[in-house]
């Protein structure tokens, strides 16, 4: 099985590109420190808003500070976040989701109504709301954005589960006196588990897209801790005397979150049952 997703995914050129990208981001987020020719915190008042040249292929900021090490460390802010404010809406999500799509009843109405409040509430500015009485911290906003985003996962999974425990080895597993927990975890779950990893690798990018909005907007990763969206907030203030500190963190955000969406839409279809007969 895993051999034909991986056939299908690679046959996708631009989740191929994408992949490559993500691969690219990730290794020198882990090998920041050799990869950046600068400390990205160090103050140079004698290079102030420098050009991109040999010594600074992204030029320079406000301070004076090498923007390529800088994007270099962001990196790793991105990724940290993209990946925990994945896992912990994916986490939730999931066990939500089996809960009201295997118990039904009153526990399905409850889950389900509570999903519809907060579909109700524009997200952005929920996290806003809530970062804004918090005092901002990357674990805050990873909780943030994670609590935020687990709604849709829970909607996939209640409609899977709800699918799958009516089937004939759900029905042989509770003949045989299986408890609820091990039906859903060892049973439901690993079968319905195709469009979550859809779902999480989509989540990523919107996580990465939503903390690099916080830091743009000063209510995100807080200076002097390099991120994203907090060198394009400096950046736009500079942009017609310095427009190099706006385009490489943007271009950082957009092809980061890009790549994302490019691999989750090749797993969607790789993952999809229908095309499976093709090979």
């Amino acid at each position: 099985m895993f051999k034909l997703i991986l056939k299908r995914v690679l046959r996708n050129k631009l989740a191929v590109v994408g992949l490559v990208f993500i691969l690219f981001v990730f290794f020198i987020a882990i090998f920041a420190s050799y990869f950046a020719p600068y400390d990205p915190y160090k103050i140079n008042v004698y290079h102030v808003l420098e050009p991109p040249s040999k010594q600074h292929p992204f030029g320079t900021d406000e301070l004076g500070r090498d923007v390529f090490s800088r994007i270099i460390y962001g990196a790793r802010v991105s990724l940290r976040v993209g990946f925990l404010a994945m896992g912990i809406a994916v986490f939730t999500g999931t066990i939500l989701g089996a809960i009201a799509g295997y118990y039904g009843g009153w526990i399905d109405s409850l889950i389900m109504r509570v999903v519809d409040v907060m579909l109700a509430f524009p997200t952005l500015f929920l996290i806003l709301a809530v970062v804004a009485v918090l005092e901002p911290s990357i674990y805050i906003i990873m909780l943030v954005i994670g609590l935020t985003g687990w709604m849709d996962v829970a909607r996939l999974v209640r409609a899977e589960v709800l699918s799958l425990k009516e089937r004939e080895f759900v029905l042989a597993a509770r003949a045989i006196g299986a408890s609820s927990g091990r039906i859903i975890f060892k049973h439901i779950l690993p079968n319905a588990i195709y469009p979550v990893i859809v779902a999480a690798t989509f989540s990523v990018g919107g996580a990465i897209l939503i903390e690099s909005g916080l830091s743009f907007l000063g209510l995100g990763i807080q200076p002097p801790e390099p991120s994203w969206g907090g060198i394009l907030s400096v950046g736009k203030d500079y942009i017609t005397v310095a427009w190099w500190m706006s385009l490489f963190p943007g271009l950082a955000i957009f092809l980061t979150v890009l790549s994302f969406n490019l691999l989750g839409e090749a797993l969607r279809d790789a993952l999809d049952p229908k095309h499976w007969t093709e090979d």
